[in-house]
């Protein structure tokens, strides 16, 4: 899911569009014109099947390449405790990754295969903060 959160910019817009896959689903509304991330996780809070959400916010669709902000659902009353929480989220609850990643990211989190807190930590050791799929 990549929601797009700024409307200034229509060509960088169709640029990223064209970059991702087409299974994944776009919501291109100016209702969500600014919306923050705690906008985002309350919207969505109830897609039991969501483990991360993407934004085309204003960093995004002026980076090149486009670096789209990553945000956990997951939320405290998903783990055991605390501590599982703070395990969980200790690089972040978001990081940035290009397009490439996007397709990468779910996948894996579904499969349980990558956590969302090992892409942020790549991401925490990338010298511009983004994640580079391999």
């Amino acid at each position: 899911m990549v929601i797009r959160t700024d409307f200034g910019d229509e060509r960088a817009w169709r640029v990223l569009v064209a970059t991702l896959p087409q299974h994944v689903h776009f919501f291109d509304d100016p209702s969500w014109y600014g919306a923050s991330i705690d906008d985002v996780l309350t919207a969505t809070r109830d897609a039991d099947d969501l483990s991360v959400v993407f934004l085309a916010d204003t960093t995004a669709m002026r980076s090149e390449p486009p670096a789209l902000l990553a945000i956990t659902t997951l939320t405290r009353e998903d783990c055991e405790d605390d501590e599982d929480y703070a395990r969980l989220t200790e690089s972040g609850r978001t990081f940035r990754t290009t397009p490439t990643g996007v397709p990468d990211i779910p996948a894996n989190l579904t499969l349980g295969n990558l956590g969302f807190e090992e892409y942020a930590a790549w991401a925490g050791e990338s010298p511009d903060g983004v994640y580079r799929s391999a």
